[in-house]
Order: structure tokens, then sequence, then C-alpha cells
């Protein structure tokens, strides 16, 4: 890269926050996924969205490419510099910047860790909390909702794309813009009722700019929860059983998972509903009703719910939970990947044997689940897939799993989540004309130097 673009870096963000040594370009070229990596020519860490706009002013006018990072936790490796040009690191921009307790909402900087919102909530404003994804905690805020995150708390609100209620973006020319109430007034409280364009960016994978503030819905921090895990072994009935208990609206949270480890889990269909309360008796309560729910199921003794001792439920109630992080290792070297699949709810009989079918026929270490979103309306499908990294032919296997579950869950009706670059062209082939015109109008419209994260969302 031009050695007068690197001295204009330095002076807009500071030397110690200018990168070019290869070590270092090397640890942002990839994530935990099978993605092969690609060096950026400089890593670039802004300290707030005044940097950020004169880094894509000098980027636009020198038609260098810029790839935004958070904690690089997509496993898809959509911020992997394709094309060489700016990594810009955005965890310096980590700053909690207003809590609104009555009106339920937070506002923070995009590089603000899922980990430090909770604990700055449990801290401050312990009867508040938001929608944590089942991520390490080190993942941003900026990152899961512009792919369409979803976490703990998305029966009850959606993806957390849809608890954004305003957004602060820098456009490739530059220019600073607001979504949302904010952009009208200082109350960042709602997308409504104006023209709703935080969709130009929610989804777009950094393609129309970059989101460098949010605000984010909260929601009541119950102080007692509990879980219930259901389980049987017919996939068929999984949709109904799903239905039933989301028909009461009672749950803060719904998943699915079957997984062939451990043995005594090989086999059966587990669904977790978990849920709080004010009082013990409120908690009572949501259990029988739940129970009252499926009894017609269990009393043909089809399924039923697995007996959890008070010490046995921790690890189903942790936020995040922790089960998927132990499995990115079931292989050792440290390799993980999934396919998040979003899919209405009547299909998951048939999402789960698409899981089992690519995963014996790749010989590939695989766990199988599900979250509700939206009270039912949808759900998310994950088929994740372990690999050693050190091994070759192991990735290889994880690469074609992963590729063979994208196409025949859009086969099925679904749409792969985070899609990859080969996942996204699979999308695009199959998008609408019209709405294929649009999108790259658009994209052009707001890009035309073609400067933003190339690569992703490209015909």
């Amino acid at each position: 890269m031009n050695q007068k673009v690197i001295k204009k870096l330095v002076d807009i963000v500071g030397r110690e926050f200018v990168s070019t040594h290869k070590e270092e370009r090397f640890f942002y070229s990839r994530d935990g996924g099978t993605m092969e990596p690609y060096l950026p020519d400089v890593v670039v860490l802004p300290e707030n969205s005044e940097q950020i706009s004169k880094i894509l002013c000098l980027a636009n006018e020198n038609k260098i490419p810029v790839y935004c990072m958070g904690a690089g936790l997509t496993l898809s490796g959509l911020h992997r510099p394709i094309k060489g040009g700016i990594l810009l690191d955005i965890k310096r921009m980590d700053k909690i910047l207003e809590v609104n307790e009555k009106s339920r909402y937070v506002v923070v900087e995009a590089g603000v860790s899922q980990g430090k919102l909770q604990a700055y909530l449990k801290k401050n404003y312990p009867h508040l909390k938001h929608s944590m994804p089942d991520a390490p905690p080190a993942a941003t805020i900026g990152g899961n909702i512009a792919i369409h995150g979803s976490g703990h708390l998305s029966f009850l609100g959606g993806f957390h794309s849809d608890m954004v209620t305003g957004l602060e973006v820098v456009l490739a020319n530059g220019k600073i813009m607001r979504t949302g109430s904010c952009s009208v007034s200082n109350n960042w409280f709602a997308k409504a009722p104006l023209p709703d364009l935080s969709g130009l960016f929610l989804g777009w994978f950094a393609t129309t700019g970059i989101i460098t503030k949010i605000g984010l819905k909260l929601y009541p921090a119950h102080s007692l929860s509990d879980v219930r895990v259901l389980v049987c072994e017919d996939p068929d009935l999984m949709s109904e059983l799903i239905y039933r208990i989301t028909d009461v609206h009672i749950a803060e949270d719904v998943i699915t998972w079957m997984t062939p480890k451990p043995l005594w889990a090989k086999g059966f269909l587990h669904c977790n509903v978990i849920y709080g309360a004010k009082t013990k008796k409120e908690l009572i309560f949501k259990r029988d009703l739940l129970f009252e729910q499926v009894r017609e199921f269990i009393d043909k003794k089809v399924a039923g719910f697995l007996p959890l001792l008070p010490f046995m439920k921790k690890r189903f109630l942790d936020v995040p939970g922790k089960d998927l992080v132990r499995f990115a290792d079931a292989n050792k070297g440290g390799g993980f990947e999934y396919v998040g699949a979003m899919i209405p709810s009547n299909l998951f009989p048939d999402a789960y044997r698409i899981g089992l079918e690519v995963a014996e026929k790749n010989r590939v270490t695989y766990s199988l689940g599900s979250r509700i979103i939206g009270n039912n309306h949808c759900m998310m499908f994950f088929y994740a897939y372990a690999f050693n990294r050190a091994d070759k032919d192991d990735i290889k296997k994880a690469q074609n799993a992963l590729y063979e579950t994208n196409i025949k869950i859009l086969e099925l009706g679904g749409i792969p989540w985070k899609a990859e670059i080969p996942a996204q062209k699979e999308i695009l082939k199959r998008m609408d004309k019209n709405t294929k015109t649009l999108l790259f109008k658009i994209k052009n419209l707001m890009d035309p130097n073609h400067i933003m994260s190339p690569g992703n969302w490209e015909d």
C-alpha cells in the first residue's frame, strides 16, 4: 500500500493503532471457520465515528477496499479482506453511552462487547437485561445486529436486528448519518414512524456503510428463572410440540438440540424451555402451564420432561450458553463452523433429517439444534460441524458438509444465515430477479467506487 496513505492513517488514529506487521495482518486474515485467509494491507483501530469518517474519505479518494471487524466471531469469514486494503477493527469503540431505564433501551458504540453490556446492566440496572447470543462474551453488539443475530430473548423480541431502535452509520463517502428517532430527536426510542432506513445496513455485511452506534431494546430481568427440557424420539412430533409450548407465550427462550454425544442424548430430540418470574408462585404457575400444554403427548408416552436436579439446570440457564463453545473443540485443533438456516418452524423434521444425512455422508462430527424466533414465527436451525484446523482433509470435509447443507436448506425453502461467500452466491442465484437488481442498484448508489467490503453480496 502507498506509504502516503499509511502516513495519513497514522495521522488520523495514531501510530500505535496502525499496523502493517505480517504477524498482526495474519491474525486479522481469518476467523474460526473454514474459509481461506486473506491478508489486509494494513490494520487500523479507530476510536470514534469521526476517525472512521476520515478513513473512509481517504479510502474512497484512493479507491482502497475497506473491511470492518468486531470480534471476528461470525465463523463464516465475512470480515476477511478478500481484496486486501484496510481492515478496521472497531473494538476501541466500546462506550456505553446511555441507558433509558423507563423506556428500556440502551445506546452503545458498535464495538461494545456482549459481555461488557451484560456486566454493566447487572451492576447498574439489575432489573434490565439485553438479549445475549450463544457466542463468547467478546462478540460485539454491532457485529451481531448487523448479521441479524439472535439470542436468549429472541422468543420475546425476534432477531437482534428487530431490537434495534436506531443506528449511526458512516457511509462510503465519509458522511455520518442516523436512522430512526435519533435522526430527528435526541432520543433513540424507535425506528418508527419514519421510513425505515436501518434496513439499508442490517444484513448487508458492511457493503453499504459502517455501523458505529446502536440503540437497542432492553427487557425485564426477573429475579427467578427455571428451565424445563422436553424430550421425544420422533422428529415429526417436534413441530407440534413446539407449537403447543409457544402457544402460551410464557417462555423467554426456546431451544432444541440433538447431538450424538454424550451417549445418553443420542437419538433423542430435546427442547429447552426457559422462563422467568418475579415470585416462586408465578414460576410454579408457568411450570404447570407448560405441562398442561403437552399433557396429551406425555399421557401417550411419546414425550416427557427430563427430570433435572437444581445443580443440573445451571448448564441450561447459563447466558451465554457454553455447550457450543465446548463442542467447538470436539475434534481438537480449534476448528468450528455452522450453517444457521432460517426456516419456517413447520419444516423442523425435514431440517433435522438433512443434518443427519449430511453428517453421515461427509463423516463429520456434528451437533444440531434450533432457536425459536418471535413466538414461533420462524426458527434458526443450526448445523454445527467441528474440525481439526491442523488437518487439511478434516477442513475439506467440513467445507463440503457446510456447502451441501446450504444447498439443501435453499432447496427446502429456507435461507442460510450469515452466509459465507459461496452461500451468498447460491442465495443470489435463487433471488427474485427484480429484488437482486434493486440490491445491486442500492450498493452501487451508496458505494460507487466499490470500496466497502468487496467480495460480499456480489454477482
